[in-house]
């Protein structure tokens, strides 16, 4: 008799547990487990119809372990993991009957709105390391986050991954959070300590392949042939092929669509995370990644999204798509993805570039200025903005911190500082949602890898700068009522100098007091004691933070910068302008009052 229970995996009933899995072309299926003396006494499932098989099995009780025993394609007797386990002893481990239940607290978390999105991308295993490697250790740096202005984490691939340190691009197993990190239920705490911190959580998903080692879908039902290497999981021939492997899922099957869709819900329902961003999606639908499209990748893409700006609309998703195509964040009802953003490589390629510059000449103006604008189409909050991300400043494909990029033979040298500030400054003042990668606040130097945890041991004589960043974010989501214009939606770059290396754009919403911002960035080592720039507004304009000042870091300071005041001298298409000091890579920020 098949199970009586909904839902893929082990599902938990008063006195019982439904199992049930796919084996698309599996002779006969059994579960085993302590409860079953393994093999001794394994219970048979029943066919469903379809591939699924299933059976109600009496006494089974969460925490025991199981296994799937499979008479394969082939005949072969074939132990496997359940690729729906929400809990595992370890990656190549018995799966654990795993129970839903979770206190989630009095709850009253509300997702910040998007326009006060700043967002830090973490990896769990590198971000705090005290006792252990697990989410226990970020969970306690969360107070440290919060204070910094962050409201929304995101978090590389949590999910269960083969070894002692991964990126998590690799996971065996989608639906299992990874063993050292604490398992299902230390997530699930974390999640709710975000959020009682006021703090978002994402997480990043990967749909555009399946890891090898330990996979608990490959060969699953013993079948495979010349062309279809690695079971039913997996596209056959030349689909199969990523650049991480042939472990393309199969999006043509309809099994393997729902499983991937019923991750994604996972992590949004049952984890209540706030938005998932979904890895190198040219590889699942096709498009730009030198394949012709996979209408199957589209499809199921597009069901997701749908699903979730249904059921969940405050949520946020977000592309790794890299090739600034509208069509990624265009709606599903007009021929697009749904994206709500992507990540912009134009801005974070621009700003790497010119902070790499060894030359003031070599800076280019019109980049920066073509970087600020973005691409155009689908609003500011169509692109995710950063200077750094882990892959750019991983260890192991030759990355650079900012600081390492504006000077690689002194990394801590005044030029280093400077320039890296300076490229922080534009990726939180620019259009966009901003992201921070773990470390940057305090101007990180060290390459990234995932056997390298963050060293907070001087967190103190980083003071000044996480100072800076803190100012800088409260500034970027008007935290103090004076820059509303950094969380509109326009942008006027009004004022380009190639020559001296000068840049300057107004921010604004609505428009007036406290609400318009100027944005002034100097790219070059000249400083100016007065510099003239046009105003959008008559009158004084207050110097809400200048990058140069002393207290963020003992070797700045070069010039003072005073509020000033316009005239009627028009430049830059307005009819105002003023004049302001300049430091040397230095970037002010100016609003009124009234």
């Amino acid at each position: 008799m098949t199970g009586t229970q909904p839902g893929m995996g082990a599902i938990p009933y008063p006195g019982g547990v439904t199992f049930r899995v796919w084996a698309h072309l599996a002779r006969a299926v059994r579960v085993a487990g302590e409860f079953t003396g393994w093999e001794a006494g394994a219970v048979a499932l029943d066919p469903e119809g379809g591939g699924y098989w299933s059976a109600d099995v009496a006494g089974v009780k969460p925490g025991q372990d199981y296994r799937f025993l499979l008479t394969g394609f082939s005949g072969d007797r074939l132990w496997r993991t359940d690729p729906y386990a929400r809990e595992m002893r370890n990656s190549n481990g018995d799966c654990v009957v795993y129970n839903p239940t979770f206190d989630w607290g009095p709850g009253g978390f509300a997702m910040p709105t998007w326009d006060d999105l700043v967002v830090y991308e973490c990896h769990v295993g590198t971000f705090h390391r005290g006792p252990g490697r697990g989410l226990k250790e970020v969970e306690a740096k969360l107070p440290y986050l919060a204070g910094l202005g962050i409201t929304a984490v995101l978090v590389l691939p949590p999910a269960e991954y083969p070894g002692e340190s991964s990126w998590g691009y690799n996971s065996s197993s989608i639906f299992t959070v990874e063993t050292d990190y604490g398992g299902p239920d230390f997530f699930r705490a974390f999640v709710r300590a975000a959020h009682d911190h006021g703090i978002a959580v994402f997480v990043d998903v990967v749909y555009n392949h399946f890891g090898v080692n330990d996979s608990a879908v490959y060969l699953f039902d013993g079948w495979h042939d010349h062309d279809h290497l690695d079971g039913p999981y997996i596209y056959g021939g030349d689909r199969a092929w990523t650049p991480w492997g042939r472990t393309r899922p199969d999006y043509g099957r309809p099994e393997v669509r729902q499983y991937l869709r019923d991750n994604a819900r996972m992590w949004l329902h049952d984890y209540r995370v706030d938005g998932l961003r979904f890895d190198m999606t040219p590889y699942i639908t096709g498009v730009d990644a030198g394949w012709p499209p996979l209408d199957d990748g589209v499809g199921l893409l597009r069901w997701i999204l749908t699903e979730i700006d249904r059921e969940q609309p405050w949520k946020l998703t977000m592309a790794e798509d890299l090739h600034r195509n509208p069509w990624v964040t265009r709606a599903v009802d007009q021929g697009g993805l749904g994206f709500d953003t992507q990540w912009d490589d134009q801005f974070v390629d621009t700003v790497r570039h010119v902070l790499a510059q060894s030359r003031d000449e070599d800076r280019s103006i019109p980049a920066v200025a073509a970087a600020l604008r973005g691409p155009g189409e689908g609003g500011w909050i169509a692109r995710t903005v950063y200077g750094e991300s882990h892959d750019e400043v991983a260890r192991n494909q030759g990355g650079l911190r900012l600081p390492a990029l504006a000077d690689r033979a002194d990394p801590r040298s005044w030029y280093a500082r400077k320039r890296a500030i300076l490229g922080a400054a534009l990726t939180l003042t620019a259009p966009g949602i901003p992201m921070l990668f773990q470390g940057q606040e305090w101007l990180e130097i060290q390459a990234w890898h995932d056997d390298t945890p963050l060293d907070w041991s001087d967190e103190t004589a980083r003071a000044g700068h996480i100072a800076l960043f803190r100012d800088l974010i409260a500034l970027r989501r008007n935290s103090r009522f004076t820059t509303a214009g950094l969380r509109g939606a326009h942008l006027n770059v009004h004022h380009l100098n190639d020559t001296d290396k000068v840049i300057a754009y107004h921010r604004w919403n609505g428009g007036g007091p406290r609400d318009d911002v100027v944005v002034l960035a100097n790219l070059s080592a000249r400083e100016w004691p007065g510099y003239r720039i046009g105003m959008p507004r008559g009158g004084r304009w207050q110097v809400r933070l200048n990058t140069d000042w002393a207290g963020y870091d003992a070797d700045f300071g070069g010039v003072p910068v005073l509020d000033t005041s316009t005239d009627a001298t028009a430049r830059d298409g307005m009819s105002f302008s003023a004049t302001i000091a300049l430091p040397a890579y230095g970037v002010i920020i100016l609003s009124q009052d009234g």
